[in-house]
């Protein structure tokens, strides 16, 4: 009998060693993949919300915000041009459409007369472009910006060659800062220029338009601070500051490229200056 129980004793011991190695192996991944999982919903739940709050942002965005264009300043008008105005048939860069384009609201007065102009509360800020040539041409591009743009001394203070995308679209020019700041209440004349042609001494393809640096009340500075980036576009469009309210939506637009309802009020503000027909066009990735 005590011979027989032996055996059986061993054999049991080794069963339940068996079973229990094989439990604990179903379930440590089991209690893994729980984690994982769980870990993975929570994300998935976060980004839905933030999604959500986007979308429920852009509605609201979109029923109530307009661009607030201010009057031309006291003085000279700044006339400038928003389209570079390449023409078939004659010397310079060729006939593209949409053509070469400054993303800055303009004027047209009733003697022809363009005036380009915006504000900005930046001493460093950055001017947007549609640029429909591309860097397989051998044409030099020039950035130019002059301060005191009435003056017939008008000094230049800052120069930079830039360098053509790789596709056409949208570039973004920004004043860094080895640059003079921008000043107060200073009106300021930047030009953006192509030269097609350099053999022939051809003129330029250029746009140009003045901008002012403002300051916002104390009380919109302190709204700003804690804004999250949908709610700032909507106060700068409001308070006419075309500069920030521009990059402002052109950065949310490149975080999030298949947003519809970004892109659609990206369409918005485009046409409210009546640049609808380059409101279409991709925003390129900054060059370093």
């Amino acid at each position: 009998m005590n011979s027989n129980s032996q055996p059986i004793k061993l054999f049991l011991v080794v069963a339940f060693s068996c079973t229990s190695l094989l439990v604990s192996l179903i379930l440590v991944p089991a209690k893994s993949i729980s984690a994982s999982s769980g870990s993975d919903a929570v994300r998935g739940a976060s980004r839905r919300e933030g999604g959500l709050r986007l979308r429920s942002d852009l509605k609201t965005l979109a029923q109530g915000t307009t661009f607030n264009q201010p009057p031309i300043p006291p003085g000279p008008p700044p006339g400038g041009r928003v389209r570079g105005g390449a023409k078939r048939g004659t010397l310079g860069c060729p006939l593209t459409k949409p053509d070469l384009t400054a993303f800055v609201p303009f004027t047209e007065e009733a003697n022809s007369v363009i005036n380009v102009w915006g504000q900005t509360t930046l001493e460093r800020p950055s001017w947007f472009f549609y640029v429909p040539y591309t860097k397989d041409l051998p044409y030099v591009v020039e950035f130019v910006l002059q301060e005191d743009p009435e003056s017939k001394n008008s000094k230049e203070i800052y120069r930079k060659a830039i360098a053509l995308p790789d596709k056409s679209g949208v570039i973004r020019v920004s004043l860094p800062t080895t640059a003079p700041a921008l000043a107060v209440d200073k009106q300021y004349r930047w030009f953006f220029s192509i030269n097609c042609d350099q053999q022939e001494n051809s003129p330029w393809t250029y746009v140009e338009g003045v901008i002012q640096r403002v300051n916002l009340s104390q009380a919109t500075v302190k709204e700003l601070e804690t804004a999250e980036p949908l709610k700032r576009y909507a106060i700068y469009a409001q308070k006419g500051i075309w500069y920030e309210a521009l990059t402002t939506l052109a950065e949310l637009r490149q975080k999030n490229p298949q947003n519809a309802a970004l892109q659609a009020q990206w369409r918005n503000l485009l046409g409210s200056i009546r640049l609808d027909d380059v409101a279409g066009e991709p925003i390129l990735p900054r060059t370093p």
